[in-house]
């Protein structure tokens, strides 16, 4: 079994920061690609950023320059600080990431349990 546990979730005013954690723990072989997800009420789920197992990044176009996602391998981690936040990133952040649990298994995707981000105006 594979575990993802989020945290680093609250409110926050505009233009203030917070940072997400993602811990993978259980049975594992390796992790690829890890990453951030949001979904707003009433919107679909969208992609906020990714990060590879060389750490080659990638950010939606509406977080650029905003939030940076990282990983510490040594600790199965992935983060995502989030800087400058507007309202509009009210959602909950999804982790998620590739992981083989076993040599000889094919790689499967894993989802956290999501975590509120709240920003006031």
């Amino acid at each position: 079994q594979v575990q993802l546990v989020e945290s680093g979730g609250g409110l926050v005013q505009a233009g203030g920061s917070l940072r997400l954690s993602c811990a993978v723990s259980g049975t594992i072989f390796s992790i690829d690609t890890m990453g951030w997800y949001r979904q707003a009420p009433g919107k679909q789920r969208e992609l906020v950023a990714t990060i590879s197992k060389g750490e080659s990044t990638n950010y939606a176009d509406s977080v650029k320059g905003r939030f940076t996602i990282s990983r510490d391998n040594a600790k199965n981690t992935v983060y995502l600080q989030m800087n400058s936040l507007k309202p509009e990133d009210t959602a909950v952040y999804y982790c998620t990431t590739k992981v083989r649990p076993v040599w000889y298994q094919v790689a499967g995707d894993y989802w956290g349990q999501g975590t509120q981000v709240t920003v006031s105006s």
